[in-house]
């Protein structure tokens, strides 16, 4: 625990609780600066997922203060502070709702919101692996050692970036805007999931480094909480597990096609997405192809629940130099 948290370095409860609980100290600072704060990061937030502009996001991350209340949860669950649990959850429910009103609003202006749900800023965020669930794993960890710790501050930002709470709730608004349910909720998978391994890592350290023994946190209410947590991080991996196995088929569906396309000069494959009952491929061919009955057939070979297979072609080929 001295290498972990050296006693130099360890910020007191009472200075966590002065930085996470926004009904300590000057309040109103408090509160004005975090729906302030929040309101412009999800406005540059949507904005970057509007115009697919990666830079624009990542802005969004680093100035989101959503982060706080979700590590109040985390302190309060650790100390058996119930009061701050339910203060906390109360602001990122409501922080919940800001977000993703901004981006239905900004979607009702869209001229064409079917191109938008095809942006790379949208389709990266609406089906969330295992991966993603483990680097939120890592990054909770890294973030709550930052705060407890005076001396690593400065890697608040990375943070702020890895755990990536803004954008994915953008993008719920934007594909509810744009009348797309289903990714949207691809994107609040994303964002729960992050949220939790959030929530569970920092009350997983701040336990170990004796914030909960300090506290005087009772054994009882600590493992009614644990249980909580672990059926909250299995409810949100089950979609990302089977977005991960999506990923595999989508691989298999890619090989298929490139055989379908083997009689056709120049013809390449591009992306191939799995949403449930529908198999997506993006082919870069000439004008005639093989009957897509033929495609389709191949995919119901090796897929279980034969997907129907939309066709995106674009008619070209790839010119080198």
């Amino acid at each position: 625990m001295q290498v972990l948290l050296p006693r130099s370095q360890r910020r007191t409860s009472e200075e966590l609780i002065e930085r996470l609980d926004l009904d300590v100290g000057d309040t109103r600072a408090k509160r004005s600066a975090f729906w302030i704060m929040l309101t412009l990061s999800s406005v540059i937030a949507v904005s970057g997922v509007i115009g697919d502009s990666t830079a624009t996001v990542i802005g969004a991350m680093i100035v989101a203060p959503l982060s706080l209340p979700i590590l109040g949860v985390a302190l309060g669950i650790a100390t058996s502070r119930v009061a701050l649990i339910g203060r906390s959850l109360l602001l990122v429910a409501a922080g919940v709702v800001l977000v993703i009103v901004i981006g239905y609003l900004f979607a009702q202006l869209l001229p064409n919101p079917t191109n938008v749900l095809a942006n790379s800023q949208v389709t990266g965020r609406t089906s969330p692996t295992l991966m993603d669930l483990t680097a939120a794993l890592a990054t909770g960890s890294v973030g709550v050692i930052a705060l407890i710790r005076r001396d690593v501050g400065d890697v608040l930002p990375g943070v702020a970036i890895a755990i990536s709470l803004v954008p994915p709730l953008g993008v719920v608004g934007v594909c509810l805007g744009s009348h797309a349910p289903g990714m949207a909720l691809g994107a609040f998978v994303l964002f729960a999931s992050n949220m939790v391994a959030m929530i569970v890592t920092a009350t997983v350290v701040l336990v170990a480094t004796g914030y909960a023994r300090a506290a005087g946190a009772g054994q009882v209410r600590h493992g009614r909480a644990y249980a909580v947590l672990a059926a909250a991080l299995v409810l949100v991996a089950v979609p990302m597990v089977a977005n991960s196995l999506s990923s595999l088929w989508a691989d298999r569906i890619a090989s298929a096609t490139a055989s379908w396309l083997d009689g056709v000069p120049g013809a390449e494959v591009g992306q191939v997405t799995v949403h449930s009952d529908t198999a997506t491929v993006e082919v870069l061919a000439p004008a005639d192809l093989p009957p897509i009955s033929e495609l389709q057939d191949r995919v119901n070979e090796i897929v279980p629940w034969n997907p129907r297979v939309v066709l995106v072609h674009t008619v070209g080929s790839r010119i080198d130099d």
